[in-house]
């Protein structure tokens, strides 16, 4: 039997031996095979190989004959499963072509969809997994990724890649009723590898994680999956998976501990000369306590937003992250180190100024902005910032 698979990469295994586009092969006739044996089904008319192969307009001079070299290159191809292998296996009728079906053929693609259509309708929750992980376990990767702009690939793709999601959520509830941590934990890392941005996956990891009594490793997941929704999107995590991290940094304390130790577990092992950098959940924890604190000695506390921009405020995002980067550095060390700063958006940074008036904190955020200036002036960024008052906790 021949053995298809386009998840991940395309090949063709016929016993011990196989082709693939792995191998530095041309580009067309791999797309043009994988075209021919999706569309199995169905004779396919030669326009609609030379639209797929060169567009409506045709860069080719000559797309016949184009395409006879193409088929022929493909035959070769096929050959080496087996004697005269193309021939049987690609046949033209009538100015058509078509895939010979007659030859027991087993595809990845559908065996795949199968089983996630089996296990969405089977009410037994054993059987029920037993479908998912036979589908999960030939999800080797997105379909066809070589060819994943190609515009009929792109539904297909999708198509899959939902599928493949919605099975993954399925087989963690099955897998966590019934305490397979380890599996939970692998399936999620399949899953965020092939999806970076589902934080469901992640949150789940982390359960398993912690679980398992990996705080560290649960926390530095959380940690990376911020980061990168940060970085691209500019959004924090949500509140339940950010509450989840807080519990993998939570002391793990078995017996009392003193307050020398206490106090040797709060000192920062290296203090900076410079202002106190945090992620924006911790600002959020500081600004609240500062606030509670206002109310009742008076103190003068202002929060500044520092923003980056371009012309027309657009910047490239390689642009923008290398200023991100700079101002960072350049507030750290123009701040005192009383004072606190978040980067709070893709593009924005807030600073807690403390024991500094409004006009204070004005001249503080210009003297910054004067200093990037002239530190990087031929940076294509332009500083923003606005200056209020923390409100007092009422």
């Amino acid at each position: 039997m021949l053995k298809v698979r386009m998840f991940g990469y395309c090949s063709l295994t016929l016993g011990e031996r196989e082709i693939s586009d792995k191998e530095n092969r041309s580009r067309k006739a791999w797309q043009l095979l994988a075209y021919m044996i999706y569309f199995r089904h169905r004779t396919i008319p030669q326009q609609e190989l030379l639209s797929l192969l060169w567009g409506k307009d045709g860069k080719s001079t000559q797309p016949v004959n184009a395409l006879k070299t193409m088929l022929h290159r493909i035959r070769d191809m096929l050959d080496t499963l087996y004697e005269n292998a193309g021939q049987q296996l690609i046949v033209r009728r009538d100015g058509t072509y078509a895939w010979n079906n007659s030859f027991p053929l087993q595809f990845d693609v559908d065996d795949f969809e199968a089983f996630c259509h089996l296990g969405a309708a089977e009410e037994n929750g054993d059987e029920r997994l037993a479908e998912y992980r036979r589908a999960l376990v030939l999800y080797g990767g997105d379909f066809l990724p070589k060819f994943s702009a190609k515009p009929w690939v792109v539904p297909i793709s999708t198509s899959l890649h939902s599928l493949y999601l919605q099975a993954c959520r399925e087989t963690v509830v099955l897998l966590e009723k019934r305490n397979l941590t380890e599996e939970v934990i692998a399936l999620c890392q399949r899953a965020v590898q092939l999806e970076p941005y589902e934080e469901d996956f992640y949150f789940h990891l982390m359960k398993g994680l912690m679980k398992k009594g990996n705080r560290r490793e649960a926390a530095n997941v959380y940690r990376n999956m911020r980061d990168l929704l940060f970085s691209n999107f500019g959004i924090m995590p949500s509140d339940e998976v950010t509450a989840l991290y807080r519990n993998t940094v939570r002391p793990q304390n078995d017996r009392e501990i003193s307050i020398d130790t206490v106090r040797d577990q709060l000192r920062e092992t290296a203090p900076d000369c410079g202002a106190l950098v945090c992620d924006y959940d911790m600002f959020k924890v500081i600004y609240r306590m500062l606030a509670r604190s206002v109310m009742r000695s008076g103190d003068a506390v202002h929060i500044a937003l520092l923003t980056v921009g371009g012309a027309e405020n657009i910047l490239a995002k390689r642009s923008r992250d290398i200023c991100m980067n700079n101002l960072l550095e350049l507030l750290r060390q123009n701040l005192r180190r009383g004072d606190v700063i978040s980067r709070c958006s893709v593009s924005q940074y807030i600073v807690l100024l403390q024991q500094a008036d409004y006009e204070n904190s004005c001249a503080i955020m210009e003297r910054i902005s004067r200093s990037f200036c002239r530190r990087y002036p031929h940076s294509p960024a332009q500083l923003l910032y606005s200056v209020q008052p923390i409100e007092p906790f009422q």
